[in-house]
């Protein structure tokens, strides 16, 4: 990669498409790509009960130096997630409340990002959803440049300025700009594939019949034993 830059006009994924992705949710539309996209179990909500979706706008960032959010800040629009990673790990607490309060006047709908947080309860009272690696109260220096809108690694993916943000309680998704409509037509199959699954369940049917999963279980050898049986086999054994 060049220098440190700034990319001013990055191309979105479809407004429509984002918000009916965040309608399905994380684990929906993951399971619809084909079990992909997770950043992983180490980036995790600091509140409850929330699902965003929207366009990233992607910071690399210098450990311990959030000049770089700074810069961002003027690059979201209405509908975007700010997404915020390092060049190596950091977790000090790089972004809080008056961040939240100028991304959350540009219509911004949260934060993704790889270090800390701080602020947290004013974070949660003004309403600004965000999903860290930590809650640390140690401060950062504006002082390195880096990066705005340009492809960086998040946990277990790589994320590319405009692709989609799905987040919720289950963690963080990321969507690739180019495949989201194909992503939403995937999770509109399974959300109804659920539904009719639902139905079953609601009127007794059981899971292995309706997904066939009895001759899956003989052919991996598990037997069907009584209580008796299984104590007769258990003391030939001792």
């Amino acid at each position: 990669m060049s220098g440190p830059v700034v990319v001013t006009d990055i191309a979105r994924a479809d407004a429509a498409t984002a918000d009916a992705l965040g309608v399905h949710g994380v684990a929906t539309v993951h399971e619809a790509m084909g079990r992909t996209g997770l950043v992983g179990a180490g980036i995790r909500p600091i509140q409850e009960g929330v699902r965003i979706a929207g366009t990233a706008v992607t910071v690399l960032c210098h450990p311990g130096d959030n000049l770089m959010i700074h810069a961002a800040v003027e690059q979201c629009r209405a509908g975007d997630v700010l997404v915020v990673t390092t060049t190596s790990p950091s977790i000090d607490g790089a972004f809080g409340e008056l961040f939240a309060t100028a991304l959350h006047a540009r219509g911004v709908r949260g934060l993704v990002t790889t270090t800390g947080v701080r602020d947290v309860a004013e974070l949660r009272a003004m309403g600004f959803p965000v999903w860290s690696a930590a809650v640390f109260a140690q401060g950062t220096v504006k002082a390195t440049p880096g990066s705005v809108n340009v492809p960086i690694t998040l946990g277990a993916v790589t994320v590319a300025p405009g692709d989609v943000i799905v987040a919720d309680d289950d963690g963080v998704l990321r969507v690739p700009r180019r495949g989201a409509d194909a992503a939403l037509d995937a999770a509109d199959a399974r959300l109804a594939k659920e539904e009719a699954d639902r139905e079953a369940y609601r009127g007794g049917r059981l899971s292995l019949d309706r997904k066939g999963l009895r001759p899956l279980l003989a052919d991996l050898g598990v037997e069907y034993l009584t209580q008796a049986d299984w104590e007769a086999q258990d003391r030939g054994r001792g």
